[in-house]
């Protein structure tokens, strides 16, 4: 199941080993001085960059204003696990086990990615900044839903190869 919290507890729960690469670009990340910080501050609202962290791994750079729930949907992926971090801004993410989901678009390999029909009752998280949340392949997770009256969201999300 999903792992979520400020960074440093989430580090310290997630397997070091094989979120690695992940950790060490999102420490990047977090360093004002860093080419990583500045790229992602520069980014445009709406804009998103792909990243490519080594030979498995890979982070998209993401700038957006979060969402009414309903423009919103569940998510999940086979290949990879989802690492997102809110830089700044906040969000809420609701997830669930996939297998209490209905899938709306069937899984597309070249992207990674299976849709689910909506569902209420699941359960929210908030992230706001410097906070993680790991979401594996049973994790269905519906992010980018506006928190409260609404905020810009600066967020990578790292894909960790499975």
């Amino acid at each position: 199941m999903a792992l979520f919290g400020a960074l440093e507890v989430v580090k310290a729960q997630a397997d070091r080993e094989k979120f690695a690469t992940a950790f060490l670009y999102l420490e990047k990340l977090i360093d004002k001085n860093s080419v990583e910080y500045k790229r992602l501050m520069e980014c445009p609202s709406g804009g998103c960059k792909k990243v490519e962290l080594d030979e498995e791994n890979f982070a998209l750079e993401q700038v957006y204003d979060a969402k009414d729930r309903k423009e919103c949907f569940f998510e999940s992926h086979r290949k990879y696990i989802d690492v997102q971090f809110i830089l700044a801004g906040e969000e809420i993410i609701e997830v669930s086990n996939r297998n209490l989901l209905a899938v709306a678009l069937a899984y597309n390999e070249e992207l990674d990615f299976i849709k689910y029909e909506d569902k209420k009752g699941i359960s929210s998280i908030v992230l706001k900044a410097g906070d993680v949340a790991i979401f594996y392949p049973q994790d269905a997770h519906m992010p980018c839903i506006k928190a409260g009256s609404g905020t810009k969201v600066l967020k990578a999300v790292v894909k960790v190869r499975v």
